[in-house]
């Protein structure tokens, strides 16, 4: 039967991940062989994920955008070589962490722009000239648009306070675009399903948009509840013992308070929560200096001097290390304290 998701594969990433997606997890298809490429180095010990790390490259994606996505790629690769050892010791038998993983890879794929599909969703390709306040910026949503003109002229904010906000519009702006990405994820699902001639495969497809649906259900009340504090603050202002100004750090608070989790473990947490946030400011901190030196290579390129440029390019090369390496540690701290607050009653995002 003809498979449009793998066709998709094919045209985007050539013959070697219709291979993989035949025998997609299999050790002998997925991880790279030492001896292949001529003993180059590679990025991940799975095929797909160097496939799409190298396509990256070449579309030149700006270097916090690069940075993200090797920092999901990671945290992807990490998952499925742990599912790998769980399914050698005969767990996963119903394929759940398997759909899973196929559900979180097809979102990266399309959270870049990877995915054969033109990208309508206004997804930011750099997204650090959200950090400064300028007249006319918008979040390509009249709502957001109409809150965040009238906080920016309220006179409620001090600078610093209007530069957190804009990055809570910003964090809700990325939200309805991974909404939207799941949902279009979603409406291809359901094409496939009613191309489906095998009554078993139709019912494990029909357990697919299932998920899929549960998820969008819970990402769309996430939205509100987000928009809500927006609104909030927009009309109250930020208060004098508001927790937390990191927007992700925010969303998880209020996860948690919404959780079943008691007073000490809440307390436990908020104390949690302050460590990740310093981590999270300092990835920033790395992203915008990656920035930066982006801008100064680019300069130096373009004056010719080989000596000034290779300088350059050796600085570049360790605060893009730096950035990766911390993304991943900050995004897979994210991954814990999601599932550790889920784990109390609560649904939650998978990325």
């Amino acid at each position: 039967m003809y498979n449009p998701s793998v066709a998709l594969l094919v045209a985007q990433f050539g013959t070697d991940i219709q291979t993989s997606m035949g025998g997609k997890y299999s050790k002998e298809m997925n991880e790279q062989n030492a001896s292949d490429k001529n003993n180059d180095q590679v990025e991940f010990r799975i095929a797909k994920l160097n496939q799409v790390w190298e396509k990256a490259i070449r579309m030149q994606l700006a270097p916090v955008r690069l940075s993200e996505l090797h920092s999901d790629l990671k945290i992807q690769e990490k998952d499925e070589l742990q599912w790998k050892k769980l399914k050698a010791e005969g767990m996963d038998e119903d394929g759940e962490r398997e759909a899973k993983l196929r559900r979180n890879f097809n979102f990266i794929l399309a959270k870049y722009g990877m995915d054969g599909k033109k990208d309508t969703r206004t997804l930011d390709s750099n997204r650090l000239k959200d950090h400064d306040v300028k007249e006319g910026d918008t979040f390509d949503d009249p709502k957001l648009d109409k809150l965040w003109n009238k906080a920016k002229t309220s006179g409620k904010f001090s600078d610093e306070e209007l530069q957190a906000l804009q990055r809570e519009f910003q964090h809700h702006k990325d939200k309805i675009n991974e909404y939207n990405i799941v949902m279009d994820t979603v409406s291809r699902t359901e094409e496939i399903h009613k191309n489906v001639i095998s009554p078993l495969e139709g019912d494990m497809k029909e357990h697919v948009l299932h998920q899929k649906h549960t998820d969008l259900k819970q990402r769309m009340r996430n939205l509100d509840q987000g928009f809500e504090r927006l609104r909030k603050i927009t009309h109250e202002g930020y208060s004098a013992d508001s927790e937390f100004k990191e927007p992700r750090v925010i969303e998880l608070w209020e996860m948690a308070k919404r959780s079943n989790l008691s007073e000490d473990e809440l307390d436990s947490l908020k104390e949690e929560l302050r460590h990740f946030e310093t981590k999270v400011e300092k990835h920033q901190h790395y992203q915008e200096q990656l920035e930066l030196s982006h801008q100064k290579l680019k300069h130096v390129e373009a004056l010719g001097d080989k000596d000034h440029i290779m300088r350059n390019k050796e600085k570049y090369n360790t605060l893009a290390e730096k950035a990766r390496e911390m993304g991943y540690k900050m995004k897979k701290h994210l991954q814990d304290l999601t599932n550790k607050i889920s784990r109390n009653g609560l649904q939650h995002n998978e990325l």
